[in-house]
């Protein structure tokens, strides 16, 4: 993800972006446990695509007031 992308959003369609993201890890963290996921990767990944939602959602709340 790129932050160009998260500029491009609202703050509704960010926190539902962020809600996404955050099943997304708890499934992969079910299939890991599985050994059903083949790129172990995806999990860091998806973690630090949350980050940048919450970083973005946090300037912006700070840039509006």
């Amino acid at each position: 993800m790129k932050p160009n992308d998260l500029n491009n959003k609202s703050k509704d369609e960010l926190n539902l972006l962020l809600v996404d993201l955050r099943a997304k890890v708890l499934k992969l963290n079910f299939d890991l446990a599985d050994n059903k996921v083949k790129d172990v990767s995806q999990v860091k990944k998806t973690k630090k695509d949350i980050a940048r939602v919450l970083t973005f959602l946090k300037s912006q709340n700070k840039n509006s007031k």
